[in-house]
């Protein structure tokens, strides 16, 4: 079976306050010519079909589109939630949607009921894990500790109990939402971290034939039966350098992954360029990036006088700045967004204290922190779905 993987679509989202509808569209449109040029006999999506849980108008129009495009081609479709969208939302109409080969996955409950779908070796079960949030489905996973490995893996048994009940020689593909360790995060994947812990080993998926995994933005192989697909778009300048792509992934007839990359339409490149003001308005090299947006750091030691339109002058795309000046060592110069970059709330909240009494938190202390900090993301995850 021939198997289009991809994620993380994140329709409706913005890039530095550029409008992405347009390069979604593309996508969508190179999506479906894909499937109808390679000969596509099932295409999976791994979560994050929406930016929030109650998109706009336009995102929801366009994943229409998509469904109706998609349904068209006569390809099957299997879509599971993922931290960024309201399972609920997305869920609806999901049985009418079956009949027509969408298969929606989002409900936690259903982890263990493939979409079976044959090809002439056989059945292949498709099995949905949508983003699981720990404090919301202890209960139905039955597990002791609200925990990203333990509710994954308590899922992940229904799926192989499931299986061990076919018969003998049916493949199968599992979606999920998740950080897996070894994966590379960057800059735009909102953080899941629940008690202290944010990925799960790769082990968690063992038992089958090909895990399609959304969540984190670069597409990469953790194993040749476990890979990320990553956005089909750049959603941070963090991903300057990555390649974004779709994996076409054949499954024979004995479950054996063969997987190569199709390439996505770039809508316009990224650029990361550092240096002094005068340096970037005049070095020569620059000239490659003065149509792609461009995010400047300035390392000037005083703030040059209006930076951004003398940049624009030359970079006309330029949608960051940032100042991070030259100092001498021991020159404390270092902005507060600087000293706050890649800490997670825990640590920022752990420095706060030591900063306050002079000492940090203790064991039972940080756990108090990170219980509260677990507390509040899963009221707002329920907040979302609610709304």
């Amino acid at each position: 079976m021939r198997i289009l993987h991809t994620s993380d679509w994140h329709l409706g989202r913005t890039f530095h306050r550029v409008n992405l509808l347009d390069a979604q569209a593309a996508f969508i449109a190179h999506l479906v010519d894909t499937v109808r040029e390679h000969e596509v006999e099932a295409v999976v999506v791994s979560g994050d079909v929406y930016d929030r849980a109650v998109p706009p108008l336009a995102a929801v129009e366009l994943y229409d589109e998509a469904l109706h495009r998609l349904a068209e081609q006569g390809v099957p479709t299997v879509m599971i939630s993922g931290n960024h969208d309201s399972a609920r939302r997305l869920g609806v109409g999901a049985g009418l949607l079956g009949r027509a080969g969408v298969h929606l996955r989002t409900d936690p409950a259903a982890v263990g009921t493939p979409v079976l779908l044959p090809d002439a070796h056989g059945d292949v079960a498709f099995y949905g894990l949508p983003y699981l949030e720990p404090g919301l489905v202890r209960d139905e996973f039955g597990v002791e500790r609200a925990r990203h490995d333990h509710v994954l893996g308590a899922a992940m048994d229904r799926v192989r109990a499931d299986l061990a009940q076919r018969p003998a020689g049916t493949r199968s593909v599992v979606l999920a939402h998740a950080f897996v360790t070894g994966g590379q995060v960057s800059d735009s994947e909102r953080d899941i971290t629940v008690g202290g812990v944010a990925s799960v080993p790769r082990e968690v998926f063992d038992g089958v034939d090909y895990v399609a995994l959304g969540h984190l933005h670069g597409c990469q192989t953790l194993s040749e039966r476990v890979r990320y697909s990553g956005s089909p778009l750049a959603y941070s300048f963090s991903e300057v350098d990555h390649r974004k792509t779709l994996w076409l992934v054949d499954l024979d007839a004995a479950g054996a992954v063969r997987a190569e990359r199709i390439d996505c339409p770039v809508p316009r490149p990224l650029a990361r360029l550092r240096g002094s003001l005068a340096d970037l308005l005049e070095d020569p090299r620059l000239a490659p990036h003065e149509n792609a947006w461009v995010e400047a750091t300035l390392t000037d030691a005083v703030r040059p006088d209006d930076p951004m339109a003398r940049l624009l002058t030359r970079f006309p795309h330029t949608l960051s700045l940032v100042f991070a000046p030259d100092r001498a060592d021991g020159d404390e110069g270092t902005s507060y967004g600087q000293r706050l970059s890649g800490r997670t709330d825990q640590e920022i909240a752990e420095d706060f204290v030591a900063h306050v009494r002079g000492a940090g938190p203790d064991a039972p202390e940080r756990a108090v922190l990170r219980d509260a900090f677990d507390a509040v993301r899963t009221a707002g995850t329920v907040r979302e779905v609610a709304r």
